[in-house]
């Protein structure tokens, strides 16, 4: 988590002064106190998963550029592991693995996440024209799209528009576990 803190800190605080940002803007623009900026700055806080999507929203960025750099290899065949990857990165009951982080050329950004029992997160939209793609592959989970709550089981496959609000929740007993393809346009 240490590790995971600090690459947090030190992408944030080179994202705000890449665009010239005081601590008040982007807590402007990303909806996130001020305070709370300047302690993930200093490696003071983890915050949750949803404070995280709010800065790389309000940063016009992929939540994977706050994670992890990108996969640097791009002349081989990449081979990852979720079980390597896998860390709980934020507060929350949620653990995500970056199988592919953001990369420009391909427009998307690949998660292994796990609902652990009783997680439920309400997301805000993302930026305009964003689909996300979530593909169960253990257990069972709920996804909010269009204001409802659908019941996802294995193998069951949703793609939805992500700019709008959508949730996730896990209220079974057992981590429920699913990829989610975030496709930028």
């Amino acid at each position: 988590m240490q590790a995971l803190d600090q690459y947090l800190a030190r992408t944030l605080k080179t994202q705000r002064k890449e665009k010239g940002w005081s601590l008040d803007r982007a807590a402007k623009e990303t909806g996130v106190s001020k305070a709370m900026l300047g302690q993930i700055e200093r490696g003071e806080s983890s915050p949750t998963v949803a404070t995280l999507w709010k800065i790389a929203s309000g940063f016009h960025l992929s939540l994977s550029t706050f994670l992890e750099p990108p996969v640097t290899d791009t002349e081989q065949t990449v081979i990852r592991s979720s079980a390597e990857l896998r860390r709980q990165p934020a507060s929350d009951q949620m653990l995500v693995a970056a199988l592919f982080p953001f990369e420009p050329r391909f427009g998307f950004e690949l998660f292994e996440l796990t609902l652990l029992p009783g997680y439920e997160r309400l997301a805000e939209p993302h930026e305009k024209g964003v689909t996300e793609h979530v593909i169960v592959t253990g257990g069972e989970m709920e996804l909010l799209v269009d204001g409802q709550w659908l019941t996802l089981k294995q193998g069951a496959a949703v793609r939805f528009a992500a700019d709008q609000a959508h949730g996730y929740r896990n209220l079974h007993q057992a981590p429920a576990v699913f990829h989610s393809l975030i496709h930028y346009p």
